[in-house]
């Protein structure tokens, strides 16, 4: 008997009409209402969403990796902290936009579609990306050279708004239920392989070029790089067709709402989706917020604040640190996928919560390893928060999309990650060089990732399981036909007595 049926003796009159009850709340599947993936398809998606995230942190790294040239060429200070702070500051700036640019990309991406919008961010971020390398130094015209960095990392940080969350979903929404968190690993395949493209340029240009070439002009190439590799992602995304779990969307949306209902339906829509996100999904999104700023805090302090703090606070050579954090996410790269798989089969809350309780207890270690010096010691220290960091890596891009039910995830996936990340991921290097330099603590970066790693513990706690699992507003999505087949003749009926 259904638990919500409150009457026992009705239910033993009328059984066959609580049966028809049950089915009509919950029908059973049909051929028709599952998705049969295209393994090409899937991989094309694959690789044209993991491009443009390459390209996205292959941009922030080689602004991280260049901070110190950079805040020689844009902020000269007679004071090297508040020259890198200077810096720091202003690759913070484009966090403080993206938020604007999630909420701003994410609802449309949910209302066009997911293609058309992703296509728009790459090119606002190659546009921005090249144009900082064309900005003339604050020797040659002064107060507008410090101003067009800032506008220009402005547009960098509005287009990465609408990229991750976007990106996201379009893997979780083109793959199969049972295999989301193997092709999702390959969307942090592509930040691994932007960082790794940014850092072994950077290591080139340094270990070849003088420290004046470096800032007179070498500091630019990285930024130029940017152009071919924008066009090259827009190709491959424009080839795309929308995802399935959106196309279905799209044609249960057209047979609800009449022709005269349009206008007003387009009109609306935005708002009943901010409304359902922060009314109706408002715990949902405080999980995705915590579990971002967890991930992303330290995310940012391995690969985008060490060399940093290994060359100015440590004093250590800076392409010595480049090569050594070159060689981890190299290592990284090859295990990714694999954690990816992991996680499809056993779930994506073991290898969550492996990432951070990592943090929680490595940290102060690996740190203190690193500073003892030496390339063995430096080595095994951010070795072992890079194992730590790849739990998480392989893991989120599966975690994150399945929180939120089709008709909001871009927007709501959007806004939330790109709050979090502007609060917590993009000012880590900001608030970690700040903290040492009044606190004089050199081991301030363990205390903050060990923090932020607590606030993911809680969170990884408290969010469901989805490994396996349809897409919450989505019907099951397979690889085969016989898989489809399978799923419709395990359902059984309602036993007759």
């Amino acid at each position: 008997m259904p638990e919500d049926t409150p009457d026992q003796a009705a239910y033993r009159r009328h059984r066959t009409l609580f049966a028809a009850i049950e089915r009509r709340r919950h029908p059973r599947l049909r051929r028709t209402d599952i998705t049969v993936t295209d393994e090409s398809a899937v991989r094309r998606a694959v690789k044209a969403a993991a491009l443009g995230n390459a390209m996205e942190w292959f941009d922030f790294g080689i602004y991280s990796y260049l901070a110190v040239t950079l805040g020689r060429v844009f902020f000269p200070s007679g004071n090297a902290t508040v020259s890198l702070l200077s810096s720091f500051a202003t690759f913070a700036v484009a966090f403080l936009v993206r938020p604007v640019g999630g909420a701003v990309f994410g609802p449309i991406g949910d209302r066009i579609g997911r293609k058309k919008v992703l296509a728009v961010t790459m090119i606002m971020m190659a546009i921005g990306t090249f144009a900082i390398g064309l900005i003339p130094s604050y020797a040659a015209i002064g107060f507008w050279s410090p101003t067009l960095l800032i506008l220009f990392r402005l547009v960098q940080g509005f287009s990465t708004g609408g990229e991750y969350g976007g990106a996201s979903t379009f893997i979780a929404e083109y793959a199969p239920d049972k295999r989301r968190g193997f092709f999702g690993s390959f969307l942090e395949f592509g930040t691994l392989a932007g960082y790794v493209g940014a850092s072994g340029l950077v290591v080139v240009l340094t270990a070849t070029l003088s420290d004046s070439s470096m800032q007179a002009w070498a500091w630019r190439i990285p930024f130029l790089v940017a152009g071919p590799l924008g066009a090259v992602g827009l190709y491959l995304r424009l080839r795309l067709d929308e995802t399935p779990a959106f196309q279905r969307l799209e044609a249960e949306t057209l047979t609800r709402v009449r022709a005269t209902e349009a206008a007003h339906g387009t009109e609306t829509s935005a708002k009943g989706e901010f409304r359902g996100i922060f009314v109706e999904h408002w715990r949902r999104m405080l999980l995705c917020v915590a579990l971002v700023a967890a991930y992303n805090v330290t995310d940012y302090m391995l690969l985008s604040y060490m060399p940093t703090y290994l060359s100015d606070e440590l004093k250590y050579s800076v392409t010595n640190g480049l090569v050594i954090l070159l060689a981890v996410m190299a290592l990284m790269m090859l295990v990714i996928n694999q954690v990816g798989r992991l996680s499809d089969r056993f779930g994506r809350k073991p290898l969550l919560m492996a990432g951070m309780l990592g943090f929680l207890v490595l940290s102060a270690p690996s740190l203190l390893l690193v500073r003892l010096g030496g390339p063995f010691w430096v080595s095994l220290g951010i070795l072992m928060l890079g194992l730590s960091l790849v739990c998480l890596l392989g893991t989120m891009s599966a975690a994150l999309p399945a929180l939120f039910p089709t008709q909001i995830r871009y927007g709501a996936l959007s806004i939330g990650y790109n709050v979090s990340t502007s609060l917590f991921g993009g000012t880590t290097p900001l608030v970690i060089t700040a903290l040492i330099s009044l606190t004089g603590t050199k081991m301030m970066p363990a205390y903050y990732c060990m923090f932020f790693a607590v606030i993911g513990v809680i969170a990884v706690a408290l969010i469901p399981e989805t490994a396996g699992k349809p897409l919450d507003g989505s019907p099951p999505a397979v690889g085969t036909k016989q898989e489809a087949v399978d799923l419709v003749e395990a359902q059984t009926h309602d036993p007759k007595f």
